[in-house]
């Protein structure tokens, strides 16, 4: 876990459950390459007709024809590399063309008024996209100390998700070296636009 929790998740609707859920994948599935338990999860994943159905469908595909060992190899040469990756999954990069620029410190700002913290044996920035969207996970169904309102659930996204989570899940479902992955992408990229047209529509 990259953040650590300080409350039991309380009743949540199971649409909300289900966009835990969805959110808290991705941010497995992008902190670390799959082992053997995750890629068969993955693989037993079913969509519909909507975009998002079927970029899940897509990704169980993918993932039934996958071994750890490919996946381990792809989520290297794309988010470390040698001295980096292809892709920098990083706010402040994709905000300023830099890391640990200003949008890591609002965003540690806010989750530090959230009470929310990083997990001592975890190096990474905050604005990992695995973390932002754990983050969001846990705000949905309330594991953190704050409240889980809608309202706040909207105001974390717009700020520090929205602006440019788009960008790269549309970013790595055309990576170079994206295979698995690329269905990761596609998965975030539709996920990201039900979640931004959801919180429009919601009321101020």
């Amino acid at each position: 876990m990259t953040m650590s929790a300080a409350q039991t998740s309380p009743s949540v609707s199971e649409e909300d459950r289900l966009r835990a859920d969805l959110y808290n994948y991705l941010g497995l599935i992008l902190s670390a390459p799959p082992d053997e338990l995750l890629l068969a999860q993955t693989a037993g994943l079913t969509g519909d007709d909507t975009e998002l159905g079927q970029a899940i469908t897509r990704l169980a595909d993918c993932a039934r024809t996958t071994k750890p060992q490919q996946a381990e190899r792809e989520f290297n040469k794309l988010f470390i590399g040698l001295g980096r990756g292809e892709l920098l999954p990083y706010a402040s990069f994709y905000l300023t063309g830099f890391l640990h620029e200003k949008p890591l410190a609002v965003l540690r700002s806010d989750l530090s008024a959230r009470r929310i913290e990083r997990a001592p044996n975890v190096y990474e920035p905050e604005d990992n996209i695995a973390t932002l969207m754990e983050v969001m996970g846990g705000l949905i169904v309330g594991r953190f100390s704050t409240s889980s309102s809608l309202e706040d659930q909207k105001t974390f996204f717009n700020r520090h998700i929205a602006p440019w989570a788009g960008h790269f899940y549309a970013d790595l479902e055309t990576a170079k070296t994206a295979m698995l992955y690329s269905a990761v992408g596609s998965v975030g990229k539709a996920f990201m636009t039900i979640e931004r047209e959801a919180f429009r529509l919601t009321p101020a």
